[in-house]
């Protein structure tokens, strides 16, 4: 009799905890896409994420219209708004995606943010910038953003300042432009030199054999993408090219 008792207090116990971890709501990841994409560039990382039981916000923003303010305030309230009762709001970025990200948080935080990854972030600005800005077509190519993101002193990148959130960081050497890797100084994706990626305050670094546009769709990426949000660090063992760094 005792021992039946035990045993239906032990089937009990394992129903109840299975039906909570069933009711429990899957982790949210919000995609930001970079400057002048769309949210359809973040698609074939939005199927991975999804498949490994995220709940997924690919969020579209007109990069091109508004400065970093107005898209940081433009895309918290996406966030808020598609997010209601989650506790944990991650975020995998690409390119300028990660600096709205750091301007949100420098500016109006969001309290329940979780683990950030950014794929090739300027986040100490880009010579291409630099170069390119005061030409006639630059803006009309890349917006008003698209100007802040330079290297100087008034750029929003220099700025934002250390990182107060786990975050990850992956950035390519390879490039398929090889006008802008002309004119930026050392390794480079293309777009952003592998130095300029970092920021202070970042758990982890990654460097991988990817160009700037493509960065989002490599498969060892999206893989160190889920091992970060899980474990707040990256698998050294599954990058691609030079190893990893951590500064």
């Amino acid at each position: 009799m005792e021992q039946s008792l035990i045993k239906t207090f032990v089937l009990f116990s394992t129903l109840l905890m299975a039906g909570w971890a069933c009711a429990a709501p899957p982790e949210h990841v919000g995609l930001l896409h970079g400057l002048a994409r769309t949210n359809n560039s973040m698609n074939k990382l939005a199927k991975h994420l999804s498949d490994q039981g995220y709940q997924v916000l690919n969020i579209d923003y007109p990069s091109r219209k508004y400065q970093l303010a107005e898209l940081a305030e433009i895309v918290r309230k996406e966030v808020i708004s598609k997010t209601t009762g989650a506790n944990k709001i991650h975020f995998v970025t690409h390119s300028m995606g990660g600096i709205i990200v750091r301007f949100m948080q420098k500016h109006d935080p969001l309290p329940n943010l979780g683990r950030v990854v950014m794929l090739g972030p300027p986040n100490r600005g880009s010579e291409i910038v630099d170069f390119f800005s005061d030409l006639w077509f630059f803006e009309s190519i890349n917006g008003p953003a698209g100007k802040q993101l330079g290297t100087g002193e008034n750029s929003i990148c220099r700025a934002l300042g250390k990182v107060n959130f786990e975050l990850g960081i992956i950035t390519g050497d390879r490039s398929i432009n090889w006008i802008n890797s002309l004119i930026i100084p050392g390794k480079d994706d293309g777009k952003v030199s592998i130095e300029r990626a970092k920021v202070e305050g970042m758990a982890d670094f990654l460097i991988v054999h990817v160009s700037h546009p493509f960065i989002m769709n490599d498969k060892t990426v999206m893989t160190q993408c889920i091992h970060f949000l899980r474990n707040g660090h990256f698998k050294k063992d599954l990058g691609k090219g030079p190893p990893s760094s951590k500064r």
